[in-house]
């Protein structure tokens, strides 16, 4: 009989030793596992979201149909239709130009132009924009063309834009220039491919303060 309660007692402490162990390995795995600690994913969202306040960038491409108000001459020699091509990045856009300074004669009214561009005001899908230009105008004998311009630009989607223009281009030669001022429409479609992170930061910029 005391050997039956030896037994007894000793199979009884090695249970209780085992499930002990069992509790403290579990306790350590449920610290152990990342799931289990919410810092981790609070700093994830935060990453995620400040990738979304940054700035789009897209290329973009405008076509221009301009119109001299203080020129002599019938609507071929006031109107003056160019395109751009460029790449925007937030406020900042870098374009290349080229256009006609008239359609009445091809051989001296072609011209290429670096146009850089800076948003000074947005509101919602409304913006004002000011472009500060420089370029050659093949041919001409007043061939340096320089240009001040402003725009008040209407986002209808992510993807296309519509502007009201007006600016003044400087060409200046050997012996002589002018000066003239235009008014205009431009017309402009935004690269950007659906579902994409620059896309998703467009949407979020011109339904702002909407």
């Amino acid at each position: 009989m005391k050997y039956l309660y030896t037994l007894l007692f000793f199979t009884l402490s090695v249970s209780a030793i085992a499930q002990n162990s069992t509790i403290s390995i579990a306790g350590k795995a449920m610290v152990a596992h990342p799931g289990n600690r919410p810092a981790n994913k609070d700093t994830t969202i935060e990453s995620d979201t400040s990738k979304e306040n940054q700035e789009p960038r897209y290329f973009y491409l405008s076509v221009n149909a301009n119109a001299f108000v203080n020129t002599k001459g019938g609507f071929a020699k006031r109107f003056s239709p160019a395109v751009e091509f460029g790449r925007t990045y937030g406020i900042f856009d870098i374009g290349l130009a080229t256009g006609q300074v008239n359609t009445t004669n091809s051989d001296t009214t072609h011209y290429l132009e670096f146009r850089p561009t800076i948003n000074v005001f947005s509101k919602g899908r409304f913006a004002e924009a000011l472009c500060l230009g420089g370029g050659v105008v093949f041919g001409a004998k007043q061939g340096l063309m320089t240009e001040i311009c402003n725009s008040i630009n209407f986002n209808i989607s992510e993807n296309v834009a519509v502007a009201v223009t007006q600016g003044y281009v400087f060409f200046d030669g050997t012996n002589d220039n002018r000066s003239t001022q235009y008014m205009g429409f431009a017309f402009t479609y935004n690269f950007l491919k659906k579902h994409s992170v620059n896309k998703q930061r467009k949407r979020k910029a011109i339904v702002n303060d909407n």
